[in-house]
């Protein structure tokens, strides 16, 4: 069996529910991932609050790493073993296992740890939209970073 953080109302810290969830097995596309280490984000507590309402009762959590343990159909991007990190919906990653699409899975080189993964995919994204989409950085050019912390 694994286990989950669960969520069944909306609420600050204490509405966070740690329970054993019935065993999952991947569908057509999916993966179930052992996960080794998960990132902790605002997005998160946006999610708990009710700031971004999730259908409850709710897994949350938008950023993991870990291992393949299971495959679904049609999966050739990763095998049982690859080490992986995942970012974005569905919502899920705080949990001992989980599934997740396969085609959104990144395969992790061996010099960047588990730790590094896991607290940096989010804010890697968010840092490479910022400076390619929405203000495109050109060489000479000061970019300043304030609430590094987030939220």
């Amino acid at each position: 069996m694994s286990h989950s953080i669960l969520v069944y109302e909306h609420g600050g810290p204490e509405v966070l529910r740690w329970e054993e969830i019935p065993p999952q097995h991947p569908g057509r596309g999916e993966v179930l991932i052992d996960q080794k280490k998960v990132g902790l984000n605002f997005i998160d507590v946006y999610q708990r609050s009710g700031i971004y309402p999730l259908s409850l009762p709710s897994s949350i959590g938008m950023e993991g790493v870990g291992v393949v343990n299971t495959i679904g159909e049609n999966v050739e991007n990763v095998k049982v073993g690859d080490r992986v990190g995942y970012v974005m919906g569905p919502p899920g990653s705080y949990a001992e296992s989980r599934l997740y699409p396969a085609e959104r899975l990144i395969k992790l080189p061996d010099y960047i740890s588990d730790s590094q993964a896991a607290a940096i995919l989010l804010k890697g994204l968010t840092v490479s939209y910022l400076i390619n989409k929405t203000f495109p950085v050109k060489k000479g050019q000061t970019v300043l970073f304030h609430a590094a912390a987030g939220g």
